[in-house]
């Protein structure tokens, strides 16, 4: 597998990674390697758009905080996008809705600050 397993869009400094339609313990390191792959690369956003992700499992929500956790290490930060229900409530349960910031749109998550 390439180290960089999902789409990237680049803008300036920010880092839009894709992930799929589900995001689960068959694909989390992959997940993980996208996400670190942006920070290296020099993002100082790694903008994590789940508009396409409705499902989310543990091994999902693990990859999304260590990257959180390297994003901080680089001086970076993450943002995740996504209205799915069922990817809500799992980022509210595990409390990484106050760990990370989730917005609606892409747009929202590109202008914030």
């Amino acid at each position: 597998m390439s180290p960089d397993p999902f789409p990237v869009v680049w803008t300036g400094e920010i880092a839009t990674v894709r992930l799929p339609g589900e995001v689960d313990v068959t694909n989390a390191a992959a997940v993980l390697t996208g996400l670190v792959a942006a920070l290296d690369g020099g993002a100082k956003v790694v903008i994590v758009d789940m508009s396409d992700t409705s499902f989310c499992d543990s091994a999902g929500v693990a990859s999304l905080v260590r990257a959180h956790r390297q994003a901080a290490a680089n001086q970076a930060r993450v943002r995740l996008v996504t209205t799915a229900p069922a990817v809500q409530r799992i980022l509210s349960l595990t409390g990484v809705e106050t760990l990370i910031p989730v917005f609606p749109t892409l747009t929202d998550a590109r202008s914030a600050d």
